[in-house]
């Protein structure tokens, strides 16, 4: 029986705006000498990242079938794509929903391209998607001289040095001798890469850090104004749910249009309260991207203080008030949560986060105290900190967070997009 021929391809795509000036790139690659058999760019015009990246996901698809005569034969090919792009990767898959009409004909497309059981999907980090991620830029910076991408510019492949073993490749089926061949053939190239280091040299300086790859960045943005913000009132998890106000709705226009510019944002997670759903959907409509609720990021449980200014629960509550300012472990009057139940809720929040987004830049909506209660851990900050901090509505803080367990505070409070 003859064994399909099998390939990985590595796509992406992105924006200098988005929507704004776009490209992709893909690129074939065997599996077992990681040597690469095809590439492909293209500068595409005005277009959101998301509308890049299926570009370049057909593109790849396109240029394995095209090594392949029969291709659209069962059993002729085997694929697996990579991507960086949660996003794709999960709509093609079929397990979220193509809601957006400028991503349901490319997908279709793509799904013509090769049978469906010729084709699997997979996320990875973005530091690991380098070859295509040079690629598009190229054909990007191809765009705005005026011209088109041509393979004889790429150099993507010197960016992204192959695995020394097929250990983290996937799977192909053969002779043993084979696979013992293509994996000989895999060192020998990397060995004879320009530049390439010997096994055997030592680290030193800087380099002898371990590389720990690109972090889970998380940029907190606070949620726009109610009617409540202004007359600084305890609004929370416990009680009337506001909506935006029209300040508040134009606040979250206003970050929209910053972080499109931006053209940074990958995911957006948001608290289930309704005005920060607003904001993220104000957000997400820009971006092109969907919104997941996180219950985790809700803002505290206030109690009896809920809709109340700070002087009149010093008035009406007065020493259960010094408590809680006294202590992280005391709770608002009527039952509410302490700052420290808030700090065990939203850590492990974070933390299923941080997993499941590793490498990826991800817009959280939420509230003061999660924002400031992320803050304050990232730092080993006592809970006394957490009142001296400013944090603004509509406000942007960012948290970046690495493999080795440590995080660095970014960003704080910043409102520039606001003025």
């Amino acid at each position: 029986m003859t064994q399909p021929r099998r390939f990985v391809i590595e796509a992406d795509g992105g924006s200098r705006g988005n929507p704004g000036p776009a490209g992709y790139g893909a690129v074939v690659i065997d599996p077992v000498t990681g040597e690469t058999l095809a590439e492909a760019a293209e500068y595409i015009g005005v277009a959101t990242n998301n509308v890049a990246e299926y570009k370049g996901l057909i593109a790849g698809l396109k240029a394995a079938k095209a090594l392949v005569p029969d291709a659209s034969a069962d059993g002729a090919v085997q694929v697996r794509v990579r991507m960086d792009s949660k996003l794709v990767v999960e709509q093609m898959s079929g397990r979220w929903k193509i809601k957006h009409p400028d991503m349901k004909p490319l997908a279709a497309e793509a799904a013509r391209i090769l049978p469906a059981s010729a084709v699997t999907y997979e996320w990875i980090p973005r530091e690991k998607n380098k070859h295509a991620d040079r690629l598009a830029n190229e054909a990007m910076d191809a765009g705005r001289r005026g011209k088109q991408w041509e393979p004889s510019a790429s150099t993507a492949a010197l960016d992204t040095p192959r695995p020394s073993t097929t250990a983290d490749l996937p799977p192909v089926s053969g002779p043993p001798g084979d696979a013992a061949a293509g994996a000989a053939k895999a060192r020998a190239a990397l060995a004879s890469r320009p530049g390439a280091a010997s096994p055997a040299a030592p680290r030193v300086g800087w380099g002898a850090a371990p590389d720990l790859g690109a972090p889970a960045t998380f940029v907190l943005l606070r949620h726009g104004e109610t009617a409540l913000t202004p007359e600084k009132r305890f609004s929370g998890s416990g009680g009337s749910d506001p909506e935006l106000s029209a300040a508040g709705r134009h606040q979250a226009e206003r970050i929209a249009q910053s972080l499109a510019a931006r053209s940074t944002i990958e995911e957006i997670v948001s608290s289930p309260l309704r005005r920060c759903r607003e904001t993220a959907a104000a957000v997400a409509a820009r971006l092109g991207l969907e919104v997941r609720i996180e219950d985790g990021l809700r803002e505290t449980d206030f109690g009896a203080w809920e809709g109340l200014t700070f002087a009149e629960v010093r008035e009406r509550y007065g020493p259960d008030l010094d408590a809680w300012l006294a202590s992280a472990k005391a709770a608002p009057t009527g039952g509410g949560e302490s700052f420290a139940e808030v700090a065990r809720r939203v850590s492990a929040t974070r933390d299923r986060l941080i997993t499941r987004y590793a490498g990826r830049t991800v817009l959280l909506v939420t509230h003061v105290t999660p924002i400031k209660t992320l803050i304050r851990l990232a730092l080993g900050a006592p809970p006394e900190a957490m009142f001296r901090m400013e944090l603004s509505a509509a406000s942007v803080s960012a948290v970046a967070y690495y493999a080795d367990g440590n995080a660095s505070v970014r960003l704080l409070n910043d409102t520039s997009h606001l003025r």
